[in-house]
């Protein structure tokens, strides 16, 4: 039996939550919301520059409202922001109603992602050895997920079927 809570897909920026996000909904069939987008089409501007024109507080603020409204939906693929399973009022919405999914990848596989990125407001001006930090305080809240895919050995396609394999034999 097919489940009708959502599925949230949480862990470090570069962890391939949209892109395997928007796969995934399209095999199920369901509705793909990327919060991270959401928030850039009601600001009308890229997440970094939201950052540096109003601070990540007001951020934070918008992704948890965007956060929790579609988290109040069913049968979606819902992507947070990489801080987003931080907040403790999304978390606790998550663990709730949806099934959590943390896409959880090596340091150094998510470093080599991100490190020098133009789009990742967070890190910007970061050392490896801070990202790495970064990685490891978020992984303790990360842990707090449903179930938790290590990434680093599978391709998308795996990634995708485990996700799938649980979701459709979950009991509602």
């Amino acid at each position: 039996m097919k489940s009708k809570k959502n599925i949230v897909l949480i862990g470090m920026m570069g962890s391939g939550k949209s892109s395997i996000g928007k796969i995934l909904s399209k095999k199920l069939n369901i509705n793909f919301v990327d919060i991270d987008r959401k928030i850039e089409e009601v600001e009308t501007i890229n997440i970094s520059d939201i950052f540096k024109k109003y601070g990540e507080e007001y951020f934070r603020n918008i992704e948890e409202k965007l956060s929790l409204k579609y988290l109040n939906s069913d049968s979606s693929v819902i992507s947070l922001g990489g801080g987003g399973f931080i907040n403790p009022s999304i978390r606790k919405f998550c663990k709730k109603r949806c099934l959590s999914f943390w896409l959880n990848w090596k340091n150094e596989t998510i470093i080599k992602r991100i490190f020098r990125s133009k789009k990742r407001p967070l890190v910007m001006g970061l050392s490896e050895n801070q990202i790495n930090n970064l990685i490891r305080e978020r992984s303790k809240i990360y842990e707090l997920s449903d179930y938790k895919i290590n990434c680093d050995k599978l391709d998308k396609a795996q990634i995708i079927n485990k996700i799938i394999d649980i979701y459709e034999n979950k009991k509602n």
